[in-house]
């Protein structure tokens, strides 16, 4: 619940600085599905097993939520904060010995596996083009991950944690078909040697009024690195509902 709390203090500031200048405060919230297409771990990455938390164990779909405030000045200068958990849970056997993370698990006994990727987002946007028709819009993204690793047994159990910032290019693309109907292409994304990281959407819009606006579309997240501490890339597709609210 604190990130609800936070995201409606936020409100209240962006309302309050709506006040004194020319600006517009938004608040998003996203819902749906998520259902895992690979995770592939190996923790140490250069001397632990390679395994798969959505083949060799077998991942559940999972509801989530994110939650988003926005504030745009001048029609042009968008400024926001994303509040975007994820944690999913997988169980199973494995038909061979894992090394991980310091514990060996045996082969072929029930185990639980926990994959956590919380990520916090400030981002500043700059819409370089802005027409009644097409607004495009690029910026960056300073992302702090809180992510996490586990798995476990009976009687033994290992995890591996890591809290980190993260540098990406934001960019959005609206295409208003009509009054009411419209078309968006948003995230933010970015490949590096250490790793790559990629949080898309498209989606159709719909505007009920100038206050409230809904969307239907598809997400995909996607993205890992690989060191000799960690070895873990990952894929999610997110079926999403989301809903709009101008102030």
């Amino acid at each position: 619940m604190k990130p609800l709390i936070y995201l409606i203090f936020i409100l209240f500031l962006l309302l309050f600085l709506k006040i004194s200048v020319n600006a517009q405060a938004i608040i998003d919230i996203e819902t749906g599905a998520v259902f895992n297409g690979y995770n592939d771990v190996r923790i140490p990455g250069d001397k632990g097993t390679l395994f798969s938390l959505n083949d060799d164990l077998k991942a559940k779909t999972k509801i989530f939520y994110r939650l988003r405030a926005s504030y745009k000045i001048k029609s042009r200068h968008t400024i926001s904060l994303l509040y975007a958990p994820l944690e999913t849970k997988s169980e199973g056997s494995i038909t061979n010995d894992i090394f991980f993370e310091g514990v060996i698990f045996p082969a072929n006994i029930p185990l639980n596996g926990t994959y956590k990727f919380n990520s916090y987002r400030l981002t500043y946007r700059y819409d370089i083009v802005n027409k009644p028709k097409i607004v495009f819009g690029l910026g960056f993204t300073a992302k702090i991950r809180d992510a996490r690793i586990s798995l476990s047994s009976l009687d033994m159990a290992a995890e591996k944690t890591n809290v980190g910032f993260v540098p990406i290019i934001n960019f959005n693309l609206f295409w208003k078909i009509d009054d009411k109907i419209g078309l968006l292409l948003d995230g933010d994304a970015l490949a590096a040697p250490q790793g790559r990281a990629e949080d898309v959407l498209i989606a159709a819009t719909y505007k009920f009024s100038d206050i409230f606006r809904f969307r239907a579309g598809y997400r995909v997240l996607e993205g890992g690195a690989d060191n000799d501490t960690v070895y873990n890339f990952a894929l999610f597709h997110y079926v999403t509902l989301g809903f709009s609210i101008n102030f």
